[in-house]
């Protein structure tokens, strides 16, 4: 319960920032144009609010609505989701949206995606002055990677150790989505180099090779760590068959184990069983029976990284940390729209999360650094999701005010209404899907 919480909190204010931000872009936008902005809103008030005040003097109303499911500016003179039809019926004023020029719109429409790219950009420099840089180059890592089929049958081989990627060295990071960023990396390079057998060879990749590896839902290489015991559970099967901190285990079943993926690959094969664990404590070899039930784990870890491989840290300073966060924006954003194709495929949509499944990604105790990586990200994905071409979305307002530019007509009010409209029920017929998969996995997976 308690990491329930911690999760739920962290997720809610790492929202109510990114909706801020987008809203003020929106808002900044306006107001530089002279637009009056009648709302300011955190979440959606529909039928109350929580919180209202309008300052003397001022047009807006800023407050905080009881629906958590985003927020909104309300813009004088648009078609948007308050549906304000009445408005939409009178002369057209001087001070509103509708009666300012196309390129002016285009701004106020791109201000809140432009926000969320430069939010992105100053927290990633922030946590890399505040943090630096943590990480692993992959050609440190003695021990090689275990590689899933795809990538086998691309030509990897089990214990290669990853070198670089189209000429850039591929590093392990310590937060996962850095670490993300440096598999799409490797999915789309052109080349990739290994060392196999103490040479270097180059790999040339098959051009789907990254949407054979996301249509797997398996990662494309993973660290042997070795199988060494290094904390049991209470209660676990692993307690109750003697195994203890600092046992190597080197078989199951007489098949050999050379690190902790090929032991969960034997396990796997043997679920519902029982099986003969074979392990060096103190250079003598002991064996265990043990029973493997359907989740296939014993109930001990591995321990972490450091462990086992020596972690680099590198210090950013305040100045080169901003050019270095656009850096890490930049390649977060082509991670993320790489991935974004696999998202209208079957096993794409059965995939969709809402809020549970983002907030199950936020660290299970309060640790900011990764709040603040996990902050960054979702401000990249709300970027990118807002920009899609959906009525209702500020990518339909762009894509518009871009066919106003061109043909030097304006759509027909009408049609503006009824896209809203449809773009309003797509938009919370996905919201209710995405948000009924985490329940119905929660009760039945």
């Amino acid at each position: 319960m308690e990491t329930f919480l911690i999760k739920a909190l962290q997720l809610i204010l790492s929202l109510s920032i990114l909706v801020i931000v987008h809203e003020f872009g929106h808002y900044l936008f306006a107001r530089l144009f002279k637009i009056r902005v009648e709302k300011f809103y955190l979440f959606f008030d529909i039928g109350f609010s929580l919180f209202k005040f309008k300052p003397k003097n001022s047009d807006t109303e800023y407050g905080v609505g009881w629906l958590p499911l985003g927020g909104y500016v309300k813009i004088s003179g648009m078609i948007d989701e308050s549906m304000d039809k009445e408005q939409m019926q009178k002369p057209a004023e001087a001070w509103e949206f509708r009666s300012k020029p196309s390129w002016q719109r285009l701004l106020v429409m791109v201000g809140g995606v432009l926000f969320n790219i430069l939010l992105a950009i100053v927290i990633y420099a922030m946590i890399l002055f505040s943090w630096g840089d943590s990480y692993i180059p992959f050609k440190d890592i003695t021990t090689g990677m275990e590689f899933s089929k795809e990538a086998q049958d691309a030509g990897f081989r089990n214990g290669d150790k990853l070198i670089s990627a189209d000429g850039k060295e591929l590093r392990y990071h310590m937060d996962k989505t850095l670490d993300m960023n440096t598999l799409m990396s490797f999915a789309k390079a052109d080349e990739v180099v290994v060392e196999r057998d103490g040479k270097q060879q180059t790999i040339v990749m098959p051009a789907d090779f990254a949407d054979k590896m996301i249509g797997s839902k398996r990662m494309a290489y993973e660290v042997r760590v070795p199988a060494i015991v290094d904390s049991v559970m209470p209660d676990s099967e692993a307690k109750k068959c003697g195994l203890m901190p600092g046992d190597s285990i080197v078989s199951v079943n007489d098949k050999s184990v050379i690190s902790f993926a090929s032991l969960r690959k034997s396990l796997g094969e043997n679920l519902n069983s029982d099986v003969t664990v074979s392990f060096y404590r103190e250079d003598s070899l002991y064996s265990t029976t043990a029973h493997v039930d359907s989740t296939g784990v014993l109930g001990f870890s591995s321990g972490p990284f450091n462990k086992y491989f020596q972690i680099k840290h590198d210090k950013v300073g305040f100045f080169s940390s901003f050019p270095a966060g656009l850096k890490l924006a930049k390649e977060t954003l082509q991670g993320y729209i790489a991935q974004f194709s696999f998202v209208f495929t079957k096993e794409g949509v059965s995939n969709l999360g809402g809020f549970g499944a983002i907030g199950g990604l936020f660290p299970a105790t309060w640790d900011w650094q990764g709040f603040w990586f996990m902050t960054a990200f979702l401000s990249v994905i709300l970027a990118v999701m807002n920009i899609l071409p959906i009525p209702a979305l500020d990518g339909g307002h762009v894509m518009f005010l871009l066919y106003e530019m061109i043909t030097r007509r304006k759509p027909n009010e009408k049609f503006m209404e009824y896209a809203q409209v449809a773009g309003m029920v797509f938009l919370f017929a996905l919201l209710i899907y995405a948000n009924g998969n985490d329940l119905f996995k929660a009760i039945f997976k």
